[in-house]
């Protein structure tokens, strides 16, 4: 007589605490079932997650909120800016955190070169009043970018003098992100992993959302989210040749990244369409993998007005968020495992093969 296989509660989560009313009962065999039916399910994979702040070295206020949110909350990652108006406070933060994860924030939009302005000048605006700078326009930037006027070498060069500003001031750089993803763009990708082959950092942030955590339903008519949405699902066409030539460079990168949409979204009473409610719903369909919460902390203050940065009040709210026991509790209950960048390389070098924990 055959034996009926043994099963198990699989609770599905919509909140922070709560449970839902369609819980079910499903086989306890490879667990396909229970993706099927509820997508959302508790089963026995376990997700990780590398929560990185970013824009570490941008202002004193948003490096004492990575320490914080990191020391009290599940900040396990920061990426610092070696461009950055406080790169010596966040050097001496990350020196007092030897736990966090430190990689290189790399700016090429929005921001001065490390390098001399005359060696890199494919790489500065055109036309600008302020002379001597990137960018300030991610679609100026990109058209540039798309168009290939930047000069290769000159990517290469000004990525390494960044990376390698960091790592002169004693910081082992974990892994790599671009300042508004800009290595999403193919031209900027390749330059970026010659950097980090020149520099010896082993991995790179994989900026592609996954489309089952970005269902349209969740920003339809929110007309900011919703073009930002629309952006995202757009540029997800690089995400094969992303792939492709990072495993031919030898990197490591996640599976892909959560958190970039719902960038800048507030929480307002009553509204279901705030960060920390979207964020929660994305979390939930997370598949298996290594993936990446992408996140900035900080402090509202006069620092972070001059800075000209459209996230203001938002890194308060995230820091609040990155803080609380709600959403570690939630994490724990969605049986999501936070990890740093310098275990997922770690993991890597221990199996000595692979692209995926």
């Amino acid at each position: 007589m055959p034996v009926k296989p043994r099963t198990r509660q699989a609770f599905c989560r919509i909140g922070w605490g709560e449970l839902c009313p369609n819980s079910a009962r499903h086989p306890n065999g490879t667990g396909h079932w229970a993706r099927r039916l509820c997508f959302r399910c508790y089963t026995f994979w376990v997700r990780k997650l590398i929560v990185n702040a970013d824009d570490l070295g941008l202002t004193a206020g948003v490096d004492r909120a990575i320490v914080e949110t990191h020391i009290g909350g599940v900040v396990s990652s920061a990426t610092l800016m070696a461009n950055g108006a406080a790169f010596a406070d966040a050097v001496a933060a990350s020196r007092s955190v030897p736990s966090l994860s430190v990689g290189c924030h790399v700016v090429l939009v929005d921001g001065t070169p490390v390098s001399p302005p005359d060696a890199v000048d494919t790489l500065l605006a055109i036309r600008s009043a302020d002379p001597g700078k990137f960018y300030s326009s991610l679609s100026a930037f990109a058209a540039r970018a798309m168009l290939g006027g930047f000069d290769r070498d000159q990517l290469v060069a000004e990525i390494t003098a960044q990376i390698r500003k960091i790592q002169s001031a004693g910081i082992h750089v974990t892994h790599l992100d671009t300042h508004k993803h800009a290595h999403i763009f193919p031209e900027i990708l390749v330059a970026l992993l010659r950097a980090a082959r020149i520099c010896g950092v082993r991995a790179i942030r994989n900026p592609f959302v996954p489309v089952k955590a970005m269902p349209a339903r969740l920003f339809k008519g929110k007309r900011d989210l919703w073009k930002r949405y629309g952006q995202v699902r757009m540029l997800h066409t690089f995400s094969g040749q992303f792939l492709q030539r990072t495993r031919r460079a030898g990197l490591l990168t996640p599976d892909g990244v959560v958190g970039v949409i719902e960038t800048g979204s507030v929480d307002r009473p009553g509204e279901s369409s705030g960060y920390s409610s979207l964020l929660r719903q994305t979390l939930a369909k997370l598949p298996e993998g290594t993936w990446e919460l992408v996140c900035h902390p900080g402090y509202n203050d006069a620092d972070l007005l001059a800075a000209r940065t459209r996230l203001l009040d938002s890194r308060e709210q995230e820091r609040r968020l990155l803080l609380s026991a709600e959403l570690r509790q939630f994490l724990e209950a969605q049986k999501i495992r936070v990890i740093g960048y310098r275990e997922f390389v770690e993991k890597f070098a221990e199996k000595g093969a692979g692209n995926r924990l």
